[in-house]
């Protein structure tokens, strides 16, 4: 009975202590979500500013005050698609669901598919799929190293082929929805897609003169391009992380309460046990003393 009872102390003890490191990881996503988003909403106004920067380079490269003259046909034979994945465990299906979702995706569009993983497991993932990368970069660990990973992206994958058509570029990640929940999301970035091109083309500038950009356009055209790029690729990555870590809080949540449950049970089996072992020795007490009583009855008896 003692050593059953020791065995149920050292596993309580042992998931209490399992206990405080799932809370640990647990204060550490909530944490980790916070600012992430953060980093997104700081993003809100710039992106804002630099969709108005294109309208108004695009309306006085082309003089005109119609639409915005973006061109969103395809005539590239090729197509690349950067996927954000999660280099870490403890995330339930994070990485299968945007594998399957590029996958998905990918497969009904025509041409030859070229994919940059964002994350060794989704990596491995996407080679499921059928989909082999053709590069990988690692998942940033803080808000800090974003940017110098959107940096390695658009420096490693082209946005011209040989034709000086451009390629398109697909983005696939997942995005934060209310409270721990997520879901994949996909953006072409390059050629502005037909949505994105009528959202610019009726984005109302917010006062009543328009400005005009001095001198050739192309340059600081150029400029806001590469920015949009930097931007858009920047805000995938955060809600990565952000839905990376909300899917990871989820799971220590329930581990949480998965633990809290096991130790219960195995406090009330200690208690019983104990209390068992209790009344035995009680009733071990109880019997030789009245084992004692009797003997001393029947000593005197005979004398």
């Amino acid at each position: 009975m003692s050593d059953t009872l020791a065995s149920l102390r050292r596993k309580i003890d042992g998931a209490g202590d399992l206990e405080s490191v799932v809370r640990s990881m647990k204060a550490l996503a909530a944490a980790s979500i916070g600012q992430y988003e953060k980093s997104v909403l700081a993003l809100a106004d710039y992106y804002h500013n630099i969709e108005l920067g294109l309208v108004i380079c695009l309306k006085n490269r082309h003089q005109t005050k119609g639409e915005v003259p973006v061109k969103t046909g395809i005539t590239s034979k090729a197509m690349n698609a950067v996927v954000f994945g999660s280099d870490q465990g403890l995330v339930g299906q994070f990485n299968d669901l945007i594998a399957d979702f590029a996958a998905t995706t990918l497969k009904a569009l025509p041409g030859e598919k070229r994919v940059w993983a964002v994350g060794d497991r989704v990596q491995t993932r996407l080679l499921d799929a059928g989909l082999p990368p053709a590069g990988l970069f690692s998942v940033p660990t803080s808000v800090n190293a974003i940017a110098s990973l959107i940096g390695r992206i658009l420096v490693n994958i082209p946005t011209h082929d040989h034709k000086g058509d451009v390629i398109p570029l697909y983005l696939f990640h997942n995005g934060p929805k209310s409270g721990s929940v997520y879901e994949p999301v996909s953006q072409r970035l390059l050629p502005v897609d037909e949505q994105a091109a009528h959202r610019l083309s009726n984005l109302p500038w917010p006062t009543k003169s328009l400005p005009e950009v001095i001198g050739d356009s192309e340059p600081t055209l150029r400029a806001l391009v590469g920015e949009y790029l930097f931007v858009s690729l920047y805000r995938a990555c955060a809600e990565s992380l952000a839905s990376e870590n909300a899917s990871r809080l989820a799971a220590m949540q329930r581990a949480e309460k998965n633990i809290g449950e096991l130790m219960d049970s195995l406090n009330q089996t200690f208690r019983r046990m104990r209390q068992s072992s209790i009344d035995e020795e009680l009733f071990e007490v109880v019997s030789g003393y009245e084992s004692l009583s009797t003997s001393k009855d029947i000593s005197a008896d005979k004398d």
